[in-house]
């Protein structure tokens, strides 16, 4: 089905902003329509995006929902907590267009979670944009309600490379999620364009450095959230994600007790049943082949790994993605197509790039 349809993308000046339009000018069927944004508001989109070519002359317009009303699709990458705002506003307009939020603001279904992580009241769940997402009480994948949805809540870079990894072993009881301990290598562009000292080239440059510890990330019920829906009834998580100095991806090691009387030997198999043909976005490595950011730079794939520590009792599962792709943008045009009816694959790519 060949269908046209109008895109608007608030917080275009920023990285997920960018990514999002990178991927929208390989779309076929997306026509991109009003950029917004806050401070950078009539400056040119190519002074913060200079790769953008197609784009570099077009003027940002300030981020207002008289100018983001009347496309088919509002894409909205703006900081937590600025969403919930203009999404309200638009549906006060009568707004009828597809809303894509990349922000946390209506990722997490139970509002003391949010209160607690982020401080401000909850502004309400949305159809949660990850479309592997095992969904442990239908037997569905999260895909089957994006189908039928009007908003999206795009999830975390950080959950999507947690789950991804560990869910198969979730529901198919082969680990117990009430030890699960992941730790995170994360590029900078995780962070955010906003200027701040710990995320200069000086700082950044040679140098880990651990952020969020001790349970204190606001993934961490994002995370549980996904882990529960997967078929999980008690959900403990360690999660500790370090900076590592390279402009964009995540490697997550996620580990957890094996459960008794699983054979090391089958564990594999869960994954593989879990990531076959159908899922054409998450590629399960060969046996000793172990996921690298590299491998993902540029594609919306997840590349995930998993193997038995014996000795330890533990299964440990790995999953690289490009934060910006697989882990925000990527995500939101999956979640773009399904919802539109297109195919899920329209307009993106596992094709990475290297060197």
């Amino acid at each position: 089905m060949q269908v046209s349809f109008s895109v608007a993308v608030a917080g275009a000046s920023g990285y997920a902003g960018g990514e999002m339009l990178r991927l929208l000018l390989s779309h076929p069927e997306a026509r991109i329509g009003a950029l917004t944004a806050n401070t950078s508001a009539g400056r040119p989109l190519g002074e913060h995006h200079p790769h953008l070519a197609p784009l570099a002359g077009r003027t940002l317009d300030p981020t207002d929902p008289d100018i983001l009303a009347g496309h088919d699709v509002v894409v909205l990458a703006l900081p937590h907590g600025a969403s919930a705002e203009i999404s309200a506003a638009l549906e006060a307009a009568g707004s009828q267009a597809l809303v894509l939020d990349c922000g946390a603001d209506h990722r997490l279904v139970d509002p003391q979670d949010w209160e607690q992580f982020y401080g401000s009241a909850h502004a309400g769940a949305w159809p949660y944009g990850l479309p592997e997402l095992i969904r442990a009480e239908t037997g569905e994948r999260q895909r089957e309600e994006l189908r039928r949805a009007r908003r999206v809540a795009v999830p975390g870079c950080n959950v999507t490379a947690v789950t991804l990894a560990l869910q198969p072993g979730v529901a198919g009881g082969i680990v117990d999620a009430g030890d699960v301990v992941a730790t995170l290598a994360v590029g900078y562009s995780g962070a955010g364009r906003s200027l701040k000292p710990h995320l200069l080239a000086a700082e950044a440059a040679g140098n880990l450095a651990p952020y969020a510890v001790a349970g204190t990330h606001r993934h961490v019920p994002e995370i549980e959230q996904n882990l529960r829906r997967a078929g999980a009834e008690t959900v403990r998580l360690s999660f500790t994600p370090v900076l590592a100095p390279v402009a964009r991806g995540i490697l997550a090691t996620v580990t957890a007790p094996l459960r008794p009387g699983i054979e090391p030997a089958s564990v594999r198999a869960a994954w593989e049943q879990c990531y076959g043909a159908a899922e054409p976005f998450v590629r399960l490595l060969p046996e000793g082949t172990w996921p690298s950011t590299a491998m993902v730079a540029g594609a919306n794939a997840a590349a995930v790994q998993v193997a038995v520590d014996e000795r330890a009792g533990r299964v440990v599962a790995l999953c690289a993605i490009d934060n910006l792709v697989k882990g925000t943008a990527g995500a939101a045009v999956q979640s773009m197509n399904l919802a539109l009816g297109l195919s899920e694959t329209t307009g993106l790519t596992t094709v990475g790039v290297a060197p």
